[in-house]
């Protein structure tokens, strides 16, 4: 869900004859962690339906990346945007922890999904979800927010994934727009001389 945002920004940035320049410029501290996380993410998702290890452990797995992109975040929080991505993320992150590291997803906001999803996540297989049930602490921050059509995939989100993207789309425009923004004032401020 959170490239979504990233998507909207970019095309927003275009249309307000923004550039991709702030991304050359961009630095992040720790700016290696984040594709490190994302590689360990696809590692896990691949490898736990081959090791029965990895599968038992891989709840664990989740939580620590997100406890790691967490300090990511935080370390980055004066970046316009990571604010609302460490809010949305913590929630993301304290739902899961609370239910033995898998996000709650409501059976109800998932029929706009595929069946065999739906089948997967009544069966405990699917990875990082769990059926949302009375047991389920927290529910609210689950995956409880159905999308579809006319939205162009159909999936279900959390309250923490629309503030993540909140958070994405300021970040991505702000990088789109700074170079644009600091010409404009650079003119004013020689028009004024």
């Amino acid at each position: 869900m959170f490239y979504d945002g990233i998507l909207i920004a970019i095309i927003t940035g275009l249309f307000r004859k923004g550039n991709f320049n702030g991304f050359a410029e961009l630095r992040l501290r720790g700016g290696w962690i984040f594709p490190i996380l994302l590689i360990l993410q696809i590692l896990i998702f691949i490898f736990q339906s081959k090791s029965a290890w990895v599968a038992s452990v891989s709840d664990y797995f989740f939580l620590g990346v997100y406890v790691i992109g967490l300090y990511f975040l935080w370390i980055n929080r004066q970046q316009p945007g990571f604010y609302y991505i460490l809010v949305g993320v913590f929630l993301n992150f304290l739902v899961m922890a609370l239910n033995g590291g898998r996000m709650p997803v409501s059976l109800e906001a998932s029929s706009v999904l595929d069946p065999s999803y739906l089948e997967a996540l009544q069966s405990g297989v699917y990875a990082k979800h769990q059926l949302l049930n009375d047991a389920t602490w927290l529910g609210f921050l689950g995956d409880i927010i159905p999308l579809s059509n006319p939205y162009p995939r159909d999936k279900v989100i959390s309250v923490g994934d629309v503030i993540m993207n909140i958070g994405g789309f300021v970040f991505v425009l702000q990088l789109m727009l700074s170079r644009k923004k600091a010409q404009a004032e650079t003119s004013l401020l020689e028009e004024a001389v």
